[in-house]
């Protein structure tokens, strides 16, 4: 491999290692992206895709906490909520959410995380020019990701917010949470059907499959509604292709990693 056309300068000795933890890890898109940052900041760094599985990840924490080269690592499916009792140390936001999606080493071996999908979820959103206050929202998911942005929406200023989940277990403990934390927000527990709201959000990994069922009923969906994804890849997921057909605006799956590239390197050391 030709480190330097990937994007790697030179591996020395000193090079400091960091990591994106998945299972598995084909679908992850930051290593490249991370790699240029830090090229172009003078970082003698890379980040390398580490799969591991959840039965797994303790044992992996256990041994990264003592990897004298390990700085750091993003944190994706299915580990974001698994890693926060894993952490020493976790933000605020991270706590409040229920999951991380970066972790730094300290030089003490001790690991802090940190929450930051919601906040590039959101970014992305204003950044393409999608306004959520005083707006109906409808969430499907009740993982990570979701949690973070609902909290993010929450924090934005929505109106309403419907959230949906195939396991109703999890989404009413994520409506506890909301409520508990915003006194004024109506957060509402639905079905599959996503109608009567301004913005739909899947926030599932349904639809990296082509096997994949649809993340909720998108017959049910209207135009002028917007329709958006986290899933990066394929970048037209069957629901934004079905989104689009009945005259919904789209929003693609990868402005919410783009959007929190610099905020990821920067909590990292780069």
């Amino acid at each position: 491999m030709n480190l330097v056309q990937h994007g790697i300068a030179d591996i020395t000795g000193r090079t400091r290692v960091l990591g994106i933890l998945a299972h598995p890890t084909e679908h992850v898109k930051a290593p490249p992206a991370i790699n240029r940052i830090a090229r172009s900041r003078g970082r003698d760094a890379v980040m390398v895709p580490m799969n591991v599985a959840p039965a797994d990840l303790a044992s992996v924490i256990d041994a990264l906490r003592v990897l004298e080269s390990f700085d750091g690592a993003i944190v994706t499916v299915p580990h974001k909520q698994a890693i926060l009792p894993l952490c020493d140390r976790v933000s605020a936001r991270a706590h409040a959410v229920g999951a991380a999606n970066v972790l730094r080493r300290e030089h003490d071996g001790q690991l802090v995380g940190d929450q930051l999908d919601g906040i590039g979820f959101l970014a992305g959103l204003t950044h393409a020019g999608i306004t959520v206050s005083d707006k109906a929202v409808y969430l499907a998911g009740a993982g990570g990701a979701a949690n973070a942005i609902a909290f993010a929406l929450a924090d934005a200023g929505i109106l309403r917010l419907t959230l949906y989940n195939r396991t109703r277990e999890k989404i009413e403990v994520l409506r506890n949470k909301l409520c508990a934390a915003y006194s004024n927000l109506t957060v509402e527990l639905g079905t599959s059907d996503p109608s009567g709201h301004d913005l739909a959000v899947n926030a599932t990994t349904l639809g990296m499959n082509p096997s994949d069922p649809l993340p909720f009923d998108a017959s049910k969906l209207t135009s002028g509604m917007v329709v958006a994804e986290v899933v990066m890849e394929p970048e037209i997921t069957p629901l934004l292709a079905v989104a689009q057909a009945k005259g919904c605006s789209i929003h693609l799956g990868h402005p919410m990693l783009e959007h929190q590239l610099q905020l990821m390197a920067d909590f990292l050391g780069l």
